[in-house]
């Protein structure tokens, strides 16, 4: 399903607004402007934080899928696809951390049925918790591309 909703899409360009959540407890929400494009095997996007744009990307190929994110992972990390999962794509990795056992961080873009595309990241504790971290929800600005 990812690769013909890739070519389907590709060359279209979105835009919308940007949640994150950096409380522990999930309430407290920053809110900024954001973007996604679609080009072959990649799907970009930018948000804000604290004035500051980031850029993300994942860029999908033969060995998988690779996530990097100026602000939340700035090295490309190899993420695995998790299959059967709902929406376009889901995937996810973990990470270290110094002080406990490795957390872990989950990507899924799905699209709505008014064909918004809404971007969601995951952020899961060693014990299997899961706290909202991101949502991105876009609307498409090219309908002719």
């Amino acid at each position: 399903m990812l690769q013909s909703w890739l070519t389907e899409f590709q060359g279209s360009e979105w835009k919308g607004k940007a949640e994150l959540w950096l409380d522990p407890a999930g309430n407290d929400v920053d809110v900024s402007e954001c973007t996604l494009a679609i080009k072959p095997g990649v799907v970009s996007y930018t948000w804000a934080y604290e004035g500051e744009t980031q850029t993300g990307s994942f860029t999908f190929d033969d060995s998988g899928t690779t996530w990097t994110d100026s602000w939340h992972q700035p090295e490309p990390v190899h993420c695995a696809s998790l299959s059967g999962a709902w929406g376009i794509f889901t995937v996810q990795h973990s990470y270290s951390t110094p002080s406990s056992p490795d957390w872990g961080w989950r990507s899924k873009l799905s699209q709505r049925p008014d064909g918004s595309l809404v971007l969601q990241m995951t952020n899961i504790a060693p014990w299997g918790e899961e706290g909202r971290a991101v949502r991105m929800v876009f609307q498409r600005v090219n309908l002719n591309a």
